[in-house]
Protein backbone atom coordinates (compact mmCIF):
# COMPACT_ATOMS: atom_id res chain seq x y z
CA UNK A 1 0.00 0.00 0.00
CA UNK A 2 1.39 3.36 -1.09
CA UNK A 3 0.91 6.69 0.80
CA UNK A 4 1.34 10.31 0.39
CA UNK A 5 3.87 12.55 2.80
CA UNK A 6 2.81 16.32 2.30
CA UNK A 7 4.07 19.01 3.78
CA UNK A 8 1.96 21.74 3.98
CA UNK A 9 2.34 25.23 3.82
CA UNK A 10 3.88 25.67 0.23
CA UNK A 11 3.07 27.89 -2.32
CA UNK A 12 2.38 26.90 -5.94
CA UNK A 13 3.71 28.60 -9.13
CA UNK A 14 4.49 27.02 -12.34
CA UNK A 15 2.80 25.62 -15.37
CA UNK A 16 0.69 22.46 -15.50
CA UNK A 17 -0.93 20.48 -18.22
CA UNK A 18 -4.22 18.58 -18.17
CA UNK A 19 -4.63 15.14 -19.30
CA UNK A 20 -6.98 13.79 -21.37
CA UNK A 21 -10.46 13.57 -19.61
CA UNK A 22 -10.93 10.44 -17.68
CA UNK A 23 -15.16 10.85 -18.13
CA UNK A 24 -14.30 11.35 -21.39
CA UNK A 25 -11.81 8.07 -22.51
CA UNK A 26 -13.79 5.48 -20.63
CA UNK A 27 -17.10 6.08 -22.58
CA UNK A 28 -14.96 6.16 -25.69
CA UNK A 29 -13.03 2.65 -25.01
CA UNK A 30 -16.43 1.06 -24.44
CA UNK A 31 -17.38 2.22 -27.77
CA UNK A 32 -14.35 0.83 -29.54
CA UNK A 33 -16.56 -2.58 -29.55
CA UNK A 34 -18.86 -1.52 -32.31
CA UNK A 35 -15.91 -0.75 -34.58
CA UNK A 36 -15.09 -2.94 -37.65
CA UNK A 37 -11.53 -2.59 -37.67
CA UNK A 38 -8.83 -1.15 -35.24
CA UNK A 39 -9.27 1.84 -33.38
CA UNK A 40 -6.33 4.63 -31.86
CA UNK A 41 -7.29 6.76 -28.89
CA UNK A 42 -4.44 9.00 -28.35
CA UNK A 43 -3.30 10.22 -25.35
CA UNK A 44 -4.86 8.18 -23.15
CA UNK A 45 -4.31 9.15 -19.14
CA UNK A 46 -2.08 6.04 -17.38
CA UNK A 47 -4.85 5.49 -14.46
CA UNK A 48 -6.37 2.69 -12.79
CA UNK A 49 -10.24 3.08 -14.75
CA UNK A 50 -8.47 3.00 -17.97
CA UNK A 51 -6.24 -0.21 -17.55
CA UNK A 52 -9.45 -1.78 -15.96
CA UNK A 53 -11.62 -0.91 -18.98
CA UNK A 54 -9.03 -2.05 -20.88
CA UNK A 55 -9.11 -6.03 -19.63
CA UNK A 56 -12.82 -5.23 -19.90
CA UNK A 57 -12.77 -5.25 -23.50
CA UNK A 58 -10.21 -7.92 -23.50
CA UNK A 59 -12.58 -10.34 -21.85
CA UNK A 60 -15.17 -9.65 -23.99
CA UNK A 61 -12.42 -10.68 -26.86
CA UNK A 62 -11.23 -7.74 -27.95
CA UNK A 63 -7.84 -7.18 -28.91
CA UNK A 64 -5.71 -4.30 -26.63
CA UNK A 65 -2.86 -2.89 -26.30
CA UNK A 66 -0.80 0.12 -25.05
CA UNK A 67 1.99 2.02 -27.46
CA UNK A 68 3.09 5.06 -25.24
CA UNK A 69 -0.02 7.14 -24.61
CA UNK A 70 -1.94 5.28 -27.41
CA UNK A 71 -4.88 2.84 -26.45
CA UNK A 72 -5.10 0.43 -29.90
CA UNK A 73 -8.20 -1.37 -29.77
CA UNK A 74 -9.45 -4.04 -32.01
CA UNK A 75 -12.68 -5.51 -31.45
CA UNK A 76 -13.50 -7.46 -34.69
CA UNK A 77 -12.53 -10.83 -32.75
CA UNK A 78 -15.11 -10.06 -29.77
CA UNK A 79 -17.67 -12.72 -29.22
CA UNK A 80 -18.62 -12.40 -25.24
CA UNK A 81 -21.34 -10.27 -24.33
CA UNK A 82 -21.02 -10.69 -20.60
CA UNK A 83 -18.85 -8.13 -18.42
CA UNK A 84 -17.26 -10.36 -15.28
CA UNK A 85 -18.52 -9.30 -11.99
CA UNK A 86 -15.09 -9.15 -10.53
CA UNK A 87 -14.34 -5.92 -13.18
CA UNK A 88 -17.78 -4.49 -12.85
CA UNK A 89 -17.98 -4.01 -9.03
CA UNK A 90 -14.12 -2.57 -9.87
CA UNK A 91 -15.54 0.71 -12.50
CA UNK A 92 -18.90 2.12 -12.53
CA UNK A 93 -18.10 3.40 -16.00
CA UNK A 94 -18.61 -0.51 -16.70
CA UNK A 95 -22.21 0.15 -17.12
CA UNK A 96 -20.90 1.77 -20.27
CA UNK A 97 -20.81 -1.73 -21.69
CA UNK A 98 -24.31 -2.36 -22.28
CA UNK A 99 -25.47 -0.03 -25.08
CA UNK A 100 -22.21 -0.65 -27.00
CA UNK A 101 -22.66 -4.57 -26.28
CA UNK A 102 -26.45 -4.25 -27.44
CA UNK A 103 -25.65 -2.85 -30.45
CA UNK A 104 -22.81 -5.12 -31.29
CA UNK A 105 -24.20 -8.53 -30.00
CA UNK A 106 -28.45 -7.71 -29.01
CA UNK A 107 -27.47 -9.13 -25.74
CA UNK A 108 -25.23 -7.86 -22.69
CA UNK A 109 -24.68 -9.23 -19.02
CA UNK A 110 -23.33 -7.46 -16.50
CA UNK A 111 -23.10 -6.78 -12.68
CA UNK A 112 -24.47 -3.91 -11.20
CA UNK A 113 -21.78 -1.46 -11.50
CA UNK A 114 -18.87 -0.38 -8.70
CA UNK A 115 -16.24 2.45 -8.32
CA UNK A 116 -16.59 4.92 -5.37
CA UNK A 117 -19.48 5.03 -2.91
CA UNK A 118 -21.10 8.33 -3.16
CA UNK A 119 -24.46 7.07 -3.21
CA UNK A 120 -26.74 4.85 -5.04
CA UNK A 121 -26.65 5.82 -8.75
CA UNK A 122 -29.11 3.06 -9.65
CA UNK A 123 -29.00 2.10 -13.34
CA UNK A 124 -33.02 2.43 -14.04
CA UNK A 125 -33.00 5.35 -16.07
CA UNK A 126 -30.63 3.39 -18.39
CA UNK A 127 -32.64 0.26 -18.43
CA UNK A 128 -36.00 1.51 -18.82
CA UNK A 129 -34.52 4.53 -21.62
CA UNK A 130 -33.24 1.08 -23.62
CA UNK A 131 -36.26 -0.77 -23.14
CA UNK A 132 -38.58 1.80 -25.58
CA UNK A 133 -35.53 0.23 -28.20
CA UNK A 134 -36.72 -3.12 -27.43
CA UNK A 135 -34.57 -4.24 -25.22
CA UNK A 136 -35.81 -7.02 -22.08
CA UNK A 137 -34.20 -6.69 -18.83
CA UNK A 138 -33.95 -9.30 -16.15
CA UNK A 139 -32.33 -9.67 -13.11
CA UNK A 140 -30.53 -13.13 -12.82
CA UNK A 141 -27.79 -13.72 -10.18
CA UNK A 142 -26.99 -10.78 -9.52
CA UNK A 143 -26.56 -9.75 -13.16
CA UNK A 144 -28.52 -7.40 -15.53
CA UNK A 145 -29.07 -9.37 -18.11
CA UNK A 146 -30.26 -7.53 -21.19
CA UNK A 147 -31.71 -9.16 -24.54
CA UNK A 148 -33.32 -7.87 -27.70
CA UNK A 149 -34.50 -9.37 -31.06
CA UNK A 150 -35.02 -5.96 -32.69
CA UNK A 151 -32.97 -3.12 -31.64
CA UNK A 152 -34.81 -0.08 -32.91
CA UNK A 153 -35.26 3.75 -32.79
CA UNK A 154 -37.40 5.42 -30.75
CA UNK A 155 -38.04 8.68 -29.09
CA UNK A 156 -36.99 8.41 -25.53
CA UNK A 157 -37.14 11.13 -23.19
CA UNK A 158 -35.08 10.83 -19.62
CA UNK A 159 -36.39 12.04 -16.34
CA UNK A 160 -33.06 13.09 -15.16
CA UNK A 161 -30.29 14.46 -17.12
CA UNK A 162 -28.49 11.26 -16.44
CA UNK A 163 -24.68 11.57 -18.38
CA UNK A 164 -24.44 7.94 -18.03
CA UNK A 165 -28.26 7.17 -19.70
CA UNK A 166 -27.74 9.39 -22.10
CA UNK A 167 -24.18 7.83 -23.41
CA UNK A 168 -26.10 4.65 -22.92
CA UNK A 169 -28.41 5.47 -25.50
CA UNK A 170 -26.41 7.31 -27.84
CA UNK A 171 -24.04 4.04 -27.93
CA UNK A 172 -26.98 1.57 -28.37
CA UNK A 173 -28.62 3.73 -31.13
CA UNK A 174 -25.91 4.25 -33.80
CA UNK A 175 -26.19 0.74 -35.11
CA UNK A 176 -30.03 0.66 -34.40
CA UNK A 177 -32.42 0.27 -36.93
CA UNK A 178 -34.31 4.01 -37.90
CA UNK A 179 -34.22 6.95 -35.79
CA UNK A 180 -33.80 7.96 -31.92
CA UNK A 181 -34.48 11.08 -30.76
CA UNK A 182 -33.32 11.36 -27.14
CA UNK A 183 -35.36 14.62 -25.11
CA UNK A 184 -34.06 15.11 -21.63
CA UNK A 185 -30.00 14.40 -22.45
CA UNK A 186 -27.58 15.53 -20.45
CA UNK A 187 -24.79 18.30 -22.04
CA UNK A 188 -21.67 17.28 -20.46
CA UNK A 189 -19.18 17.81 -22.74
CA UNK A 190 -17.65 14.34 -22.66
CA UNK A 191 -20.87 13.13 -24.74
CA UNK A 192 -20.08 15.96 -27.22
CA UNK A 193 -16.83 14.05 -27.01
CA UNK A 194 -18.44 11.21 -27.42
CA UNK A 195 -20.55 12.53 -30.21
CA UNK A 196 -17.51 13.70 -32.37
CA UNK A 197 -15.85 10.24 -31.72
CA UNK A 198 -18.68 7.79 -32.89
CA UNK A 199 -19.17 10.72 -36.03
CA UNK A 200 -15.64 9.93 -37.20
CA UNK A 201 -16.31 6.49 -36.41
CA UNK A 202 -19.13 6.74 -39.37
CA UNK A 203 -22.24 7.37 -37.40
CA UNK A 204 -24.71 9.78 -37.39
CA UNK A 205 -25.46 11.65 -34.45
CA UNK A 206 -26.47 15.23 -33.92
CA UNK A 207 -27.98 17.55 -30.46
CA UNK A 208 -24.75 16.35 -27.73
CA UNK A 209 -24.36 19.42 -26.31
CA UNK A 210 -27.86 20.26 -25.66
CA UNK A 211 -30.64 18.58 -24.33
CA UNK A 212 -32.15 16.97 -27.69
CA UNK A 213 -29.77 14.11 -29.29
CA UNK A 214 -30.79 12.82 -32.72
CA UNK A 215 -29.42 9.43 -33.93
CA UNK A 216 -29.72 7.88 -37.01
CA UNK A 217 -28.69 4.09 -37.21
CA UNK A 218 -26.11 2.74 -39.28
CA UNK A 219 -25.30 -0.63 -40.57
CA UNK A 220 -21.47 -0.63 -39.52
CA UNK A 221 -18.54 2.09 -38.18
CA UNK A 222 -15.03 1.95 -38.97
CA UNK A 223 -12.10 2.50 -37.08
CA UNK A 224 -10.51 5.83 -36.46
CA UNK A 225 -7.86 7.78 -34.37
CA UNK A 226 -8.82 10.16 -32.20
CA UNK A 227 -7.86 12.52 -29.42
CA UNK A 228 -10.13 13.12 -26.65
CA UNK A 229 -11.25 16.36 -25.19
CA UNK A 230 -9.26 17.15 -21.88
CA UNK A 231 -10.19 16.60 -18.45
CA UNK A 232 -11.96 19.59 -16.78
CA UNK A 233 -12.35 17.89 -13.86
CA UNK A 234 -8.56 17.65 -13.20
CA UNK A 235 -7.91 20.90 -14.23
CA UNK A 236 -10.17 22.53 -11.97
CA UNK A 237 -8.55 20.35 -8.84
CA UNK A 238 -4.84 22.34 -9.73
CA UNK A 239 -6.78 25.74 -9.63
CA UNK A 240 -8.61 25.05 -6.43
CA UNK A 241 -5.40 23.43 -5.29
CA UNK A 242 -3.34 27.00 -6.07
CA UNK A 243 -5.95 29.18 -4.32
CA UNK A 244 -5.82 27.14 -1.47
CA UNK A 245 -2.44 26.93 -1.04
CA UNK A 246 -1.87 30.87 -2.55
CA UNK A 247 0.75 31.60 -5.85
CA UNK A 248 0.29 31.46 -9.36
CA UNK A 249 -0.03 28.81 -11.68
CA UNK A 250 -1.69 28.09 -15.70
CA UNK A 251 -3.49 25.25 -16.97
CA UNK A 252 -2.95 23.97 -19.65
CA UNK A 253 -5.04 22.80 -22.74
CA UNK A 254 -8.65 22.98 -21.23
CA UNK A 255 -11.56 24.25 -22.52
CA UNK A 256 -12.24 27.22 -20.41
CA UNK A 257 -16.27 27.29 -21.51
CA UNK A 258 -16.09 23.81 -19.67
CA UNK A 259 -15.19 25.19 -16.37
CA UNK A 260 -17.05 28.87 -16.00
CA UNK A 261 -19.28 28.24 -12.97
CA UNK A 262 -15.60 27.56 -11.10
CA UNK A 263 -14.11 30.74 -12.67
CA UNK A 264 -16.99 32.36 -11.09
CA UNK A 265 -16.51 30.90 -7.32
CA UNK A 266 -12.74 31.38 -7.35
CA UNK A 267 -13.22 35.08 -8.47
CA UNK A 268 -15.97 35.02 -5.39
CA UNK A 269 -13.16 33.65 -2.83
CA UNK A 270 -10.73 36.66 -4.26
CA UNK A 271 -8.78 35.18 -6.62
CA UNK A 272 -7.77 36.41 -10.22
CA UNK A 273 -8.34 34.15 -12.86
CA UNK A 274 -6.77 35.46 -16.39
CA UNK A 275 -8.15 33.17 -20.22
CA UNK A 276 -6.35 33.02 -23.29
CA UNK A 277 -7.22 30.41 -25.34
CA UNK A 278 -6.44 27.15 -23.55
CA UNK A 279 -4.58 28.58 -20.84
CA UNK A 280 -5.95 29.27 -17.45
CA UNK A 281 -4.22 31.29 -15.11
CA UNK A 282 -4.84 31.74 -11.90
CA UNK A 283 -3.28 33.77 -8.95
CA UNK A 284 -4.18 33.61 -5.11
CA UNK A 285 -3.01 35.53 -1.90
CA UNK A 286 -3.75 32.18 -0.36
CA UNK A 287 -6.24 33.96 2.05
CA UNK A 288 -9.08 33.80 0.83
CA UNK A 289 -12.46 34.74 1.65
CA UNK A 290 -15.51 32.10 1.57
CA UNK A 291 -18.21 31.20 -1.18
CA UNK A 292 -21.62 32.30 -0.05
CA UNK A 293 -22.89 29.10 -1.57
CA UNK A 294 -22.31 26.71 -3.77
CA UNK A 295 -24.65 24.02 -5.46
CA UNK A 296 -23.78 21.06 -7.76
CA UNK A 297 -25.82 21.33 -10.22
CA UNK A 298 -25.63 18.77 -14.59
CA UNK A 299 -23.44 20.71 -16.68
CA UNK A 300 -23.08 23.77 -17.38
CA UNK A 301 -23.66 24.07 -13.65
CA UNK A 302 -20.72 23.85 -11.10
CA UNK A 303 -19.49 20.02 -10.91
CA UNK A 304 -20.34 17.43 -8.42
CA UNK A 305 -16.47 16.23 -9.15
CA UNK A 306 -15.16 19.63 -8.15
CA UNK A 307 -17.44 19.75 -4.88
CA UNK A 308 -15.25 18.55 -2.58
CA UNK A 309 -12.29 20.08 -3.61
CA UNK A 310 -14.12 23.17 -2.99
CA UNK A 311 -15.52 22.47 0.62
CA UNK A 312 -11.45 22.08 1.69
CA UNK A 313 -10.95 25.08 -0.19
CA UNK A 314 -13.53 26.88 1.72
CA UNK A 315 -12.41 24.99 5.30
CA UNK A 316 -9.65 27.41 5.91
CA UNK A 317 -10.79 30.44 4.46
CA UNK A 318 -12.42 33.51 6.08
CA UNK A 319 -16.28 33.44 6.72
CA UNK A 320 -18.64 30.78 6.13
CA UNK A 321 -20.36 28.93 3.02
CA UNK A 322 -23.02 26.70 2.31
CA UNK A 323 -22.20 23.45 -0.08
CA UNK A 324 -25.61 21.61 -1.60
CA UNK A 325 -24.60 18.65 -3.96
CA UNK A 326 -27.74 17.66 -5.69
CA UNK A 327 -26.49 14.74 -7.69
CA UNK A 328 -25.10 12.28 -4.91
CA UNK A 329 -26.55 11.81 -1.40
CA UNK A 330 -23.41 10.29 -0.25
CA UNK A 331 -20.53 12.90 -1.13
CA UNK A 332 -19.70 13.73 2.11
CA UNK A 333 -17.93 10.93 3.15
CA UNK A 334 -14.69 12.61 3.39
CA UNK A 335 -15.78 15.27 5.54
CA UNK A 336 -14.47 13.41 9.08
CA UNK A 337 -11.56 13.62 7.61
CA UNK A 338 -11.11 17.25 7.10
CA UNK A 339 -12.32 17.18 10.84
CA UNK A 340 -9.17 15.71 11.88
CA UNK A 341 -7.00 18.65 10.36
CA UNK A 342 -9.64 20.75 12.36
CA UNK A 343 -12.02 21.47 9.61
CA UNK A 344 -15.67 22.80 10.97
CA UNK A 345 -17.84 20.99 9.49
CA UNK A 346 -21.70 20.53 9.58
CA UNK A 347 -23.17 17.93 7.44
CA UNK A 348 -27.31 18.00 6.92
CA UNK A 349 -28.00 15.31 4.63
CA UNK A 350 -27.30 16.53 0.71
CA UNK A 351 -26.07 19.89 2.52
CA UNK A 352 -22.59 21.28 4.16
CA UNK A 353 -22.12 24.36 6.13
CA UNK A 354 -18.40 25.22 6.35
CA UNK A 355 -17.14 27.71 9.19
CA UNK A 356 -13.30 28.46 7.61
CA UNK A 357 -10.87 28.09 10.02
CA UNK A 358 -7.40 30.54 10.44
CA UNK A 359 -5.54 27.60 9.85
CA UNK A 360 -5.81 23.83 9.54
CA UNK A 361 -2.83 21.33 10.33
CA UNK A 362 -1.72 18.08 9.08
CA UNK A 363 -2.89 14.50 10.20
CA UNK A 364 -3.12 11.00 9.32
CA UNK A 365 -6.39 11.25 6.71
CA UNK A 366 -7.55 8.44 4.36
CA UNK A 367 -9.14 8.83 0.97
CA UNK A 368 -12.56 7.09 0.70
CA UNK A 369 -13.37 8.07 -3.00
CA UNK A 370 -11.73 9.74 -5.87
CA UNK A 371 -12.67 13.50 -5.28
CA UNK A 372 -12.33 12.99 -2.10
CA UNK A 373 -9.24 11.98 -1.94
CA UNK A 374 -8.43 14.81 -3.86
CA UNK A 375 -10.12 17.21 -1.71
CA UNK A 376 -8.26 15.55 1.75
CA UNK A 377 -4.74 16.48 -0.91
CA UNK A 378 -5.56 19.96 -1.46
CA UNK A 379 -6.29 20.67 2.54
CA UNK A 380 -3.19 18.94 3.40
CA UNK A 381 -1.26 21.41 0.71
CA UNK A 382 -2.77 24.10 2.59
CA UNK A 383 -2.68 22.78 5.99
CA UNK A 384 0.26 23.41 8.51
CA UNK A 385 2.80 20.28 9.32
CA UNK A 386 2.74 16.97 7.66
CA UNK A 387 -0.62 14.77 6.28
CA UNK A 388 -0.08 11.35 5.89
CA UNK A 389 -2.52 10.19 2.85
CA UNK A 390 -3.37 6.84 2.51
CA UNK A 391 -6.26 5.02 0.39
CA UNK A 392 -4.60 6.60 -2.93
CA UNK A 393 -6.06 3.36 -5.23
CA UNK A 394 -8.96 6.05 -5.16
CA UNK A 395 -6.77 9.19 -6.59
CA UNK A 396 -5.17 6.62 -8.62
CA UNK A 397 -8.26 6.08 -10.60
CA UNK A 398 -8.69 9.81 -12.31
CA UNK A 399 -5.46 11.23 -11.46
CA UNK A 400 -2.38 10.31 -13.38
CA UNK A 401 1.10 11.23 -11.72
CA UNK A 402 -0.74 13.46 -9.34
CA UNK A 403 2.14 13.96 -6.85
CA UNK A 404 4.74 14.22 -10.23
CA UNK A 405 2.85 16.98 -11.04
CA UNK A 406 2.06 19.08 -8.01
CA UNK A 407 6.17 18.58 -7.15
CA UNK A 408 6.20 20.41 -10.51
CA UNK A 409 4.56 23.33 -9.30
CA UNK A 410 6.27 23.24 -5.85
CA UNK A 411 4.35 21.43 -3.69
CA UNK A 412 6.29 18.87 -1.51
CA UNK A 413 4.36 15.73 -1.97
CA UNK A 414 5.93 12.09 -2.01
CA UNK A 415 5.18 8.54 -2.62
CA UNK A 416 6.50 6.04 -0.49
CA UNK A 417 5.26 2.32 0.28
CA UNK A 418 3.86 1.26 3.62
CA UNK A 419 3.47 -2.11 4.74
Amino acid sequence: MDQFLIEGGKRLYGTVRAQSAKNSVLPLLAACILAEGRVTIREVPPITDVFCMAQILRELGAEVRFEGDCVLVDGSDATEHTVSAVLTKELRSSVFMLGSLLARFRRAAIAYPGGCDIGLRPVDLHLSALAHMGVKTQERDGYIVCTCDDLRGADIGLDFPSVGATENVILAAVLAKGETVLSGAAREPEIVDLQNFLNAMGARVRGAGTDTVVIEGVKRLHGVEYTPVKDRIEAGTYLIACAATGGEIEVEGVEPAHLGFLFHKLRENSCKIHIKNDKIRITSAGRLRCNRKIETMPFPGFPTDLQAQTVALNAAAEGCALIVENLFETRFRYVPELKKMGADIEVNGRSAVVRGQPRLHGASLVCKDLRGGAALVIAALAAEGTSEVVGLAHVDRGYADFEGKLRALGAEVKRVRIR
